[in-house]
C-alpha cells in the first residue's frame, strides 16, 4: 500500500481511473524545475562495460539538457541496493535515502513492491511513457508474473537466443530449434555444447527454457508450484537433461561460470553453440572482436522466454525528481534507438514504434546492420517468464541431482 506521507498526490492517483491519474500528476515542468541541480545515485549492475558506458552517456545527456547529474553506484548484485533500502526503512529513514534509482526486475522488484519500498505509480508522471508498448510487449507491465502497476519504468528488453558459428555448422537446416533437437544435435556432436553453471542466472535460464518445451499448458508455469506439481511438471526436463549431460563439453562435469566464459569457449572453437539472453549479443561481440564474423543467432521455433529490465525509485529516495527525469530520458525514442544500436549497447527497445512520429521511427530503421542479428520474425513473440519460484526450484534441484 502506498503511504500518504511519502507521496500524497500519488495516493489518489493509484486508486483513480487513467484520466484522473493524469490530472493528479504534477506538471512535468515542475518536476524539471525541482530536478535541476540534483545528483541521482543510480544503483546498477556493473558487470558489462557497454552498459556502464551507456549509463555514463545518459549522465552526460541529462546534465547538459536538464541539469541532472547521474552517479553510477556499481553493483555486483541488485540485492545490494535492495538490502540498503530495507535497512534504511528499518532504521526509520523514510526521507533522504541513499538510493535514488535502481536497475531492477524479477525477485528484487517483487520484494520491493511487496514491502512498500517503491515510489509510485510513476507512469502518469512521465511524458515519454506514452510510447511504451503495453500490449504486445507484456513483460513491460508484468514482470515474472507480477503486475508492475506503474511502480517501475521499463527501459530495455531481453529474449533468450542461441548463437552458433556458421563456419562450423555450415548448414542452417541443421541448427537445433527445439530442446529435443538440441539433444539430438549434441548426441551427433559430443562435447560441442555446454551452458553456464546453473548457479549463474543464465545457466538456470537454459533449464527454464528447456522446461517450456515439455509443458503441455504453459499457464502452469505462471504460478508458484506445490512440491507435487513441481515434481510432475519437471520430470520430463530431468529425463531430457540426464541424456544431454554426458554429451556436453567435458561430459557435463565442468561448466563455464557465466555467459562471458561460455562466449569465450565459442570464440576459442571449443564449442559450437551458446545461449544468450540478448538477441544482439553476437552482433555486438563481432564488432568488439570477441566473436568471429561467422556467428549467427537463432531462437527455438516454439518461442523463447523474454523479459524486461526496469528502473525503480525507492520510496525514500532523496532525489525523486531527478530520478524521474532520468527514467523519462531512458524512454525517449532517440535514447531507445541509441540503446538498440549495436555500436552503443545493443538492447531491444520497449516502445511501440507505431506510436512514434515518422522521424522518430526512422531512427530505428537506420541502425547498424549485421548478419549476426536475428530478424523480428525469427525472434517471434517472447514467452512469458515463469513465476520466479520455478527458477529457484530448478536451480536447487539441479544442484541436488548433479553436484556433490
Amino acid at each position: 500500500m502506498i503511504r500518504r506521507r511519502h507521496f500524497p498526490f500519488l495516493l489518489a492517483a493509484a486508486a483513480a481511473p487513467a484520466w484522473a491519474r493524469a490530472a493528479a500528476a504534477p506538471p512535468w515542468g515542475e518536476v524539471l524545475a525541482k530536478a535541476r541541480g540534483q545528483t541521482v545515485f543510480w544503483n546498477a549492475w556493473a558487470g558489462e562495460e557497454k552498459t556502464n558506458d551507456f549509463i555514463a552517456w545518459t549522465g552526460r545527456q541529462t546534465r547538459s539538457r536538464y541539469g541532472v547529474e547521474v552517479q553510477h553506484v556499481r553493483l555486483n548484485d541488485t540485492a545490494e541496493a535492495v538490502t540498503r533500502v530495507v535497512a534504511e526503512k528499518a532504521a526509520g529513514r523514510d526521507r533522504d535515502g541513499s538510493v535514488d534509482l535502481i536497475w531492477i526486475n524479477g525477485p528484487n522488484l517483487l520484494n520491493m513492491k511487496q514491502h512498500d519500498l517503491l515510489y509510485g505509480p510513476v507512469d502518469p508522471l512521465l511524458p515519454a511513457y506514452r510510447f511504451v508498448d503495453t500490449t504486445h510487449k507484456r513483460s513491460n507491465v508484468i514482470d515474472f508474473t507480477t503486475p508492475v502497476d506503474g511502480m517501475a519504468v521499463p527501459w530495455r528488453m531481453a529474449q533468450i537466443v542461441f548463437v552458433y558459428d556458421s563456419a562450423r555448422i555450415r548448414d542452417a537446416a541443421q541448427v537445433p530449434r527445439s530442446a529435443p533437437a538440441l539433444l539430438d544435435w549434441a548426441g551427433r556432436n559430443p562435447g560441442r555444447l555446454t551452458h553456464p553453471n546453473v548457479s549463474n542466472f543464465l545457466g538456470a535460464t537454459f533449464l527454464k527454457q528447456a522446461l517450456y518445451e515439455f509443458v503441455d499448458d504453459p499457464q502452469v508455469l505462471q504460478a508458484e508450484p506445490s512440491d507435487a506439481v513441481f515434481d510432475r511438471i519437471s520430470a520430463p526436463l530431468w529425463a531430457w537433461y540426464d541424456r544431454l549431460r554426458p554429451q556436453l563439453w567435458r561430459r557435463g562435469r565442468q561448466f563455464p561460470e557465466n555467459g562471458a566464459a561460455q562466449r569465450q569457449l565459442l570464440a576459442d572453437g571449443e564449442i559450437d553453440i551458446t545461449i544468450s539472453f540478448n538477441p544482439t549479443e553476437a552482433a555486438v561481440s563481432v564488432l568488439a572482436g570477441l566473436l568471429p564474423p561467422s556467428v549467427r543467432t537463432f531462437a527455438f521455433t516454439r518461442g523463447t522466454i523474454g523479459n524486461t529490465s526496469f528502473v525503480a525509485i525507492p520510496y525514500n529516495a532523496r532525489n525523486k525528481e531527478g530520478a524521474l527525469v532520468v527514467a523519462n530520458f531512458l524512454l525517449e525514442p532517440a535514447t531507445q534507438a541509441r540503446a538498440q544500436d549495436i555500436r552503443h549497447l545493443g538492447n531491444l527497445n520497449v516502445l511501440d514504434l507505431a506510436r512514434l512520429a515518422p522521424a522518430e521511427r526512422a531512427l530505428f530503421e537506420h541502425l547498424t546492420p549485421s548478419p549476426s542479428l536475428p530478424t523480428a520474425a525469427e525472434l517471434g513473440t517472447p514467452l512469458q517468464e515463469p513465476h520466479a519460484s520455478w527458477m529457484t526450484r530448478i536451480a536447487a534441484q539441479w544442484q541436488k541431482r548433479y553436484t556433490g
